[in-house]
């Protein structure tokens, strides 16, 4: 009794926060990061009891930028940015998913969806015909939508989807656990709530959607389409209510908007910020002609309370011209050509809830970060991030992803 007397106060002495009353306990580690009270579980009993999942519950959520890798290999883990503290974080996965080989492709609130390459998908049951699933090559593995909380460490199928969707389906969630997988000529929409099944709905467009994103605010999705002609796109705006995903489809348009549509090329949209505006990114055309050089990246708003649009912000020339190559040129001497200097080279945009992140083949090791003021006065942050971590020569491609346990699997 006595040497167990003895332990006790050694523990107590080596650590005095064993002392405290479980509500200053509680009141210590509410202060803590959402990541630094996960690791923190890890320390004892006592804090693995305290740090319950329902504890850290109260939280706030972790907001990420969380990187795809482009030719996903596996390896257990996904890379992260922490905007707020400015460093990079390595999600494992290892721990709670058997699956090594897997791509993120979406996210909800706390909720990250990935398509997932193993034996396990392919032992699932598949909605495609027999045919189809014989011509499965080693080149196209099956694959199975998954969800999980990478901080809780679940995860769960969601119903199988044929091939045809994982390949070409572009994958959008929303609050809720609702599910949309669009593609050219039809969506699927799974809620856990309802049917637990997932519905097809034919899509009425006249192109295939360019860039869908959820607005969660507004309860509806937004793409562009292309009603164009084959040798000039034109770009118009769509909306569909969440509630009317058959036969809900219509233009987004305005007489006072006038060109708003023809002054960027290759235009994206994101999510703003608050989930009730829309962001629409794109290189500035130097003119109206059809092979116009861009001159920097403009992001433009539309607030869906008033329906007009504003200049959110616009990329700094001395930020946009490295990743036309100037940069590089001129640090190595040389002289670039004429369609590079005139900005012609694509700029890979992602991000969503007004952050914005842009990637390109000329810019190596960094990303340009963008942040939306949500006043409008001031354009917006910009900003480099360093130290990205190497994916070989591709291309980053990204989400934003709220980490936390508000939702589990």
């Amino acid at each position: 009794m006595a040497d167990s007397d003895a332990g006790d106060a050694s523990m107590a002495a080596a650590a005095p926060i064993h002392l405290l009353p479980p509500d200053a306990l509680h009141n210590v580690l509410l202060r803590l990061p959402l990541r630094d009270a996960v690791v923190c579980r890890l320390v004892s009993r006592l804090f693995h009891e305290t740090l319950s999942p329902n504890f850290l519950s109260f939280l706030p959520n972790l907001r990420l930028l969380l990187l795809r890798h482009p030719r996903p290999e596996g390896g257990g883990c996904l890379h992260a940015f922490d905007p707020d503290r400015r460093h990079w974080l390595r999600l494992p996965f290892s721990a709670f998913l058997p699956n090594q080989s897997f791509s993120p492709v979406a996210s909800s609130p706390t909720l990250l969806y990935l398509w997932v390459e193993t034996a396990t998908s392919a032992s699932l049951p598949s909605s495609s015909s027999s045919s189809s699933s014989s011509s499965t090559s080693a080149a196209h593995p099956p694959k199975s939508l998954a969800v999980c909380n990478p901080f809780a460490g679940t995860y769960s199928f969601l119903p199988p989807l044929g091939s045809a969707w994982a390949r070409h389906g572009t994958v959008l969630a929303g609050p809720g656990g609702v599910v949309l997988v669009l593609t050219e000529l039809a969506a699927l929409s799974y809620t856990p709530s309802g049917s637990a099944k997932w519905m097809k709905h034919p899509l009425s467009l006249p192109s295939k959607p360019r860039s869908p994103i959820l607005a969660a605010g507004a309860g509806a999705v937004f793409a562009l389409c292309d009603v164009g002609t084959p040798w000039r796109s034109q770009w118009k705006l769509f909306s569909c209510p969440l509630s009317m995903l058959t036969g809900g489809w219509a233009p987004v348009e305005r007489a006072a908007w006038g060109d708003v549509f023809e002054i960027l090329k290759r235009p994206r949209l994101l999510a703003g910020a608050g989930g009730r505006r829309v962001l629409m990114i794109g290189g500035l055309r130097s003119s109206f002609a059809i092979d116009a050089p861009c001159s920097t990246v403009l992001i433009l708003r539309l607030d869906l309370a008033t329906m007009e649009w504003d200049e959110a912000g616009r990329m700094p020339p001395n930020m946009y011209r490295c990743f036309t190559g100037l940069c590089e040129a001129a640090a190595q001497g040389n002289t670039m050509p004429t369609a590079v200097a005139g900005g012609n080279n694509k700029v890979k945009v992602f991000g969503g809830d007004g952050k914005v992140w842009f990637a390109g083949k000329r810019v190596r090791g960094k990303l340009a970060m963008w942040e939306e003021d949500e006043l409008g006065n001031s354009g917006g942050k910009w900003d480099w991030v360093d130290g990205v971590p190497g994916y070989g020569d591709g291309v980053y491609r990204g989400f934003v992803f709220d980490g936390g346990f508000t939702a589990t699997t």
